[in-house]
């Protein structure tokens, strides 16, 4: 009994002595001693409760890095009331779960303030659907796919992320198949049916001639694309990659903007108008200016020309000492895909003013001629008018940017065919929604910087007080940022962020403006231009590019 005490007890001796040569060991290897020594010397004349906090946070280094321990989705709204998704990320921090940042995603559906009620129930249904699958997916599986990830690898979360959904697209389209396939076997196939002849062509009247307009018909307008499909849920991806690039920049210490930036870059993150009298009402019997304001944020006004809301800006800028074309650039977002009425094939750019392709180029032509401070055309056509943007962008691509908005493919498709100039333009806006992660917009950016085309950061319609697509825009070192007006809460956030960035740069000392142009050629527009130079006679010479500014965008006039 002795011999067998005795035995255990020099078995715990040596664990013991094991355990605390290890421990030297660790000290040594760490310094501990030395810094224990700094440590006390330097707070000598402190507080115990100081003491003791130093202490703390000397042994916080020593401990293990943060790691994403959960991730929480919930539904929350947006600045309409409309259904969104909010996604929180949790790390252990010194063995302890803490809850680090909450990010909300903008939904990538469109706000119609005129739909009839069935069409907003359906969309309403849609979209609870979408969110209530993106809160699901964050809280059963990705949770679990990122737990223990440090949130500072973004490229491996995002790589988590892209693989997730992957596998989430190839069950969807499995799924479809099957559908599909019972569909098929249950469903008895309809014996052809005659149709029928096709109705006789409208008799001529006794007399009629046939006219020059009745022998040279237009070219058929091409239909629509059908809409590009997003799979339900998947803005559970962006928002979970946004969520921790936010969390990896709060727990560095660091603004969003600094950690998207060496992100990019591969580095680990530590003339004045003339006044127009009479715009207002001033000449007795003209149509008031009145109008009301969107949900974007913008001034829907009642207009007699084409011309009348840019004369009032220019009267608006003349008042406040502003000069068009100096202090104040225009992008004029065009919204064609909204004006096409498709029952006469052409472009109703007025109510009762419609206008084929080839006069809607000449429209956008002599606009630009009269008002040269518009430096932006955005979506001047469909997307499917590829001969008109072809067209455009040889007429004005010297003038003024050419910029797909709408009539661009999501980021995931451009990313896939590696084409962003189909379109033929000079940029495009990218926004960040559904599965685009933030290694997406890297990539995105560093093709259109490649290609030399602009970027501008959009937001979505359907927003929330969440800044954190000012930091991305920034960050990723867009050119433009697209945030709508002035108007509600959301937006007047993300301009006040905007500002104080601006502050931090200053004040830092890395804002300043290059030594180049707002509005900088691109090779094929610098061709243009040679030709346009080579064949002009009695033209002078091409105006200057404008100074460097931030631009106002205009939004569309509603019809009268």
């Amino acid at each position: 009994m002795g011999e067998e005490g005795g035995g255990r007890s020099c078995g715990t001796t040596r664990e013991l002595q094991k355990l605390k040569q290890q421990a030297l060991e660790y000290y040594r290897e760490n310094d501990v001693p030395r810094r224990l020594e700094e440590l006390l010397n330097s707070t000598f004349y402190l507080q115990p409760a100081d003491v003791y906090g130093h202490l703390a946070n000397c042994f916080s280094k020593l401990a293990k890095p943060p790691t994403i321990c959960k991730v929480v989705g919930k539904n929350v709204l947006d600045g309409l009331g409309l259904l969104t998704l909010q996604v929180e990320i949790f790390c252990t921090i010194q063995n302890f779960p803490k809850n680090i940042c909450s990010v909300v995603i903008a939904t990538h559906f469109e706000v119609h303030e005129n739909d009839l009620p069935e069409l907003v129930e359906a969309e309403g249904a849609e979209r609870l659907e979408a969110v209530s699958t993106a809160v699901r997916w964050v809280n059963e599986t990705i949770t679990k796919e990122l737990r223990g990830m440090a949130p500072s690898n973004q490229a491996e979360v995002d790589q988590v992320l892209r693989t997730f959904f992957e596998n989430k697209v190839q069950e969807d389209k499995e799924r479809k198949e099957l559908e599909k396939s019972l569909g098929d076997s249950t469903v008895p196939t309809p014996s052809p049916l005659i149709s029928p002849p096709p109705p006789p062509p409208p008799a001529k009247k006794n007399g009629q001639r046939q006219g020059k307009k009745d022998t040279l018909t237009e070219k058929p307008i091409v239909p629509p694309d059908p809409v590009e499909p997003v799979l339900c849920g998947s803005m559970a991806i962006g928002a979970v990659s946004l969520a921790v690039a936010k969390t990896s920049a709060i727990l560095g210490n660091n603004p969003l903007y600094l950690n998207i930036s060496l992100l990019k870059h591969h580095q680990p993150p530590p003339l004045k108008a003339e006044t127009k009298k009479g715009l207002n009402g001033g000449k007795r019997g003209q149509q008031q200016i009145t109008g009301k304001m969107s949900h974007l944020g913008c001034l829907t006004i009642n207009y007699d020309t084409i011309e009348q809301p840019l004369l009032l800006i220019q009267g608006i800028c003349a008042n406040l000492g502003l000069e068009m074309g100096t202090d104040l650039h225009l992008a004029i977002n065009c919204a064609a895909h909204e004006l096409m009425d498709y029952s006469r094939g052409k472009y109703e750019v007025m109510m009762g003013t419609h206008k084929n392709a080839a006069e809607m180029v000449d429209l956008y032509v002599d606009l630009i001629n009269k008002f040269p401070s518009i430096i932006a055309l955005i979506d001047p056509f469909r997307k499917e008018d590829s001969e008109q943007w072809d067209s455009i962008y040889n007429a004005l691509g010297s003038k003024c940017y050419i910029i797909a908005g709408t009539a661009s493919k999501s980021i995931s498709k451009l990313l896939e065919d590696g084409n962003i100039s189909n379109p033929k333009s000079s940029g495009l806006i990218i926004k960040h929604t559904n599965q685009t992660t933030m290694s997406d917009l890297v990539e995105i950016t560093n093709l259109t910087d490649s290609k030399k085309h602009i970027a501008i950061f959009g937001s979505t319609e359907g927003e929330s007080c969440d800044d954190s697509l000012v930091d991305l825009a920034v960050g990723l070192g867009v050119r433009f940022i697209k945030l709508g007006g002035l108007s509600r809460g959301e937006r007047v956030t993300k301009y006040n962020r905007l500002f104080t960035i601006e502050e931090e740069l200053v004040q830092n000392g890395t804002l300043g403006f290059k030594e180049e142009h707002i509005f900088s050629l691109n090779e094929e527009a610098e061709k243009a231009t040679e030709a346009l130079e080579a064949v002009a006679t009695t033209a002078g010479e091409l105006p200057e590019p404008p100074e460097p500014i931030f631009p106002t965008e205009v939004e569309e006039p509603a019809k009268t």
